[in-house]
Parts: structure tokens; sequence; C-alpha cells
């Protein structure tokens, strides 16, 4: 399945720049990015993962991932290009939390205190 095109401008327009490039290029990279629709695709989440930068990028880092997080194999994803950016291995990082809390512990449930366990006497 092709990107979308509002997808397709921001990956063509390469990793986001550092906090200290020109405002103008920290300003087309804002633009282009408010532009993508959510949610998007497992492929388009996957090419969006390449475009972190060296830094938060005013905030626009944060915005990325959380755009990243709106595929719907987010929550299973494993996002293996660029693995020495840090804010890929946040992306993973986030996504192996959220299996340890919701799917690692598949068949045992929890119970309220005095629930369980009970005695004959």
């Amino acid at each position: 399945m092709p990107l979308q095109c509002e997808v397709a401008d921001l990956v063509a327009a390469g990793p986001f720049p550092a906090e200290d490039a020109e405002v103008e290029a920290i300003e087309e990279t804002q633009r282009l990015l408010e532009r993508v629709p959510k949610p998007v695709t497992d492929e388009e989440a996957r090419a969006l993962a390449t475009l972190f930068g060296p830094d938060n990028c005013f905030g626009l880092a944060w915005t990325l991932l959380h755009l990243i997080e709106t595929a719907p194999g987010a929550g299973t994803a494993r996002y293996t290009e660029r693995l020495d950016n840090e804010w890929v291995q946040m992306l993973n990082a986030r996504i192996e939390v959220g299996r340890q809390s919701h799917g690692g512990d598949q068949g045992r449930r929890c119970q309220a205190p005095g629930q369980g366990h009970h005695r004959s006497w």
C-alpha cells in the first residue's frame, strides 16, 4: 500500500532538523508534520520512525512519536531502522512496556484483597 501524500512529503524531507537549525527548516518540518492525517498505517509508521533527528526539535519529536503510535499495529511493532537514535529506542521501549503490562501476563488475573483463596474452616 502506498504512503499517503502527506506522509510521503514528510518522509521525502528527511530526518528532523536539530534545534540549532535554521528557523525555516524547523517551521517547514512542523508544517509537514501537522498535515499528516491520523491514524497512520503500519507501513507509514515504519517510514515515519526513520525521521527522528538528533534531539527534541522543540517538541516535534514527541509529536512524531505520538503520530507513529496511532498505527493499528503500534502496540506490537518493533522499529528496527536507526536503532542508534534515542527516539527510536524510546519508541521501542514504550512498546515493550505496553507489551509487558497488557500481554506479558496473559491468563493471570489480579484479584481484590480478600478474594481468591478461600479456606475451609
